[in-house]
């Protein structure tokens, strides 16, 4: 039942970033002129219409082309439709002031809602091993500043600290106000430690969109770092003590 809790949480927590990060690289970008002359309502009511769309495409769309893949007398054809959903919502993501990451995001849940969520993730694995999830690593690494971490050791410290406590605190409160015991609230809440992963593509589209300083993008990686570190041991507190109980 935890484990369950942690991963719904987890996809909302998720959704939820990726629209309020999409407001914000909007606010900015009005702020800066870069929406072309339209108004902030309009880039709004654009992206409103693009989320709106991403539910029709999650609940018909993208089953009725994955389906329409099987008749196609082509290699490989489920994993071919696949990456044409994907780039085409990066495409319109970016194009109504979002994120091209945000349209490939929803494109996955979408095509993970298909009955050809295996099959694709035979295919889209290996060559993500292989090549994206390495270059996506390689370019964290590459805009991270180390020459100044000596000067952001507290903010550092501080701010892992503050990192692991809202999802302890936050996290595990919810779930006790849910019906869960004191004992699972904690497990909640220090699984929903580790979302390293979601974290760091958050700052990075944070970083491309000059949400971020180069300084602040450095400190950000290394909390997000030490923190998903650090929540397996948590976890493991956690579940060592609800065992107790349970035994």
């Amino acid at each position: 039942r935890e484990g369950a809790t942690i991963l719904g949480a987890a996809v909302a927590d998720d959704i939820i970033g990726v629209i309020l990060l999409s407001i914000m690289i909007s606010v900015v970008n009005q702020a800066e002129g870069k929406t072309g002359g339209q108004p902030l309502w309009a880039v709004l009511l654009l992206q409103v219409l693009f989320f709106g769309g991403t539910y029709l495409v999650v609940k018909w769309l993208a089953p009725y082309m994955m389906h329409l893949s099987e008749r196609l007398l082509t290699v490989a054809s489920p994993s071919v439709m696949a990456m044409i959903i994907c780039l085409g919502m990066a495409a319109i993501a970016d194009y109504v002031g979002l994120s091209g990451a945000v349209g490939s995001f929803f494109a996955g849940i979408a095509v993970a809602n298909t009955h050809r969520k295996e099959t694709i993730n035979r295919s889209f694995i290996p060559i993500g091993y292989a090549m994206f999830i390495p270059l996506f690593f390689v370019s964290v690494g590459l805009n991270m500043r180390i020459d100044r971490l000596d000067e952001s050791f507290v903010f550092v410290i501080v701010m892992t600290i503050l990192a692991c406590l809202t999802k302890l605190v936050g996290c595990g409160a919810g779930a006790y106000l849910s019906g869960f015991n004191f004992n699972s609230s904690y497990v909640v809440g220090s699984g929903m430690i580790a979302r390293g992963e979601m974290a760091l593509i958050t700052a990075q589209i944070g970083y491309q969109a000059h949400l971020l300083s180069s300084m602040y993008y450095s400190d950000v990686i290394t909390v997000i770092i030490v923190a998903t570190v650090l929540a397996p041991f948590i976890l493991k507190h956690a579940l060592v003590k609800a065992n107790e109980v349970t035994e």
